[in-house]
C-alpha cells in the first residue's frame, strides 16, 4: 500500500461541509454588504452634496468679507495720509500753538502713567 499524501476530500465530511458553510456565510455578507452600500449611496451623496454647499458659501463668505476688509483697509489708510497732512499743515501754520498743545498731551500722559 502506497501513501501519495493527498486528501480526497469527502462531501460528508464535517470540514467539507463546515467549509461550504463559510462559504455561503461570506457569499451571504457580501450581498448584505453591497444591499446596505446601495442603501447609503443616496444619503451619503446628499451629505456630500450639502458638504459641499456649504463650503462653497463659506468660501464665497469669506471672499466677500477679504474684499470688504481690503476696501475698509485702503479707506483706513487714505484717512490716515489725509490726517497726516492735516497734522503737517496745522504745524506748519501754527508752530507755537502745536508745541503747545504737544506739551500740554505730554504732560497728561505722564501724569496718568504715573498714577497706575
Amino acid at each position: 500500500m502506497e501513501v501519495t499524501g493527498r486528501v480526497t476530500p469527502n462531501p460528508n465530511d464535517g470540514s467539507h461541509r463546515l467549509a461550504q458553510a463559510v462559504g455561503q456565510a461570506g457569499a451571504g455578507a457580501h450581498d448584505t454588504i453591497d444591499k446596505v452600500s446601495e442603501a447609503a449611496r443616496p444619503v451619503v451623496d446628499r451629505i456630500a452634496l450639502r458638504a459641499h454647499r456649504a463650503v462653497d458659501r463659506i468660501a464665497g463668505a469669506a471672499g466677500q468679507a477679504a474684499e470688504t476688509l481690503g476696501t475698509k483697509g485702503e479707506q483706513l489708510k487714505n484717512t490716515q495720509v489725509r490726517a497726516m497732512e492735516q497734522c503737517r499743515s496745522y504745524v506748519r501754520e501754527k508752530p507755537v500753538t502745536a508745541l503747545g498743545i504737544a506739551v500740554a498731551a505730554g504732560f497728561l500722559l505722564s501724569r496718568l502713567w504715573r498714577s497706575r
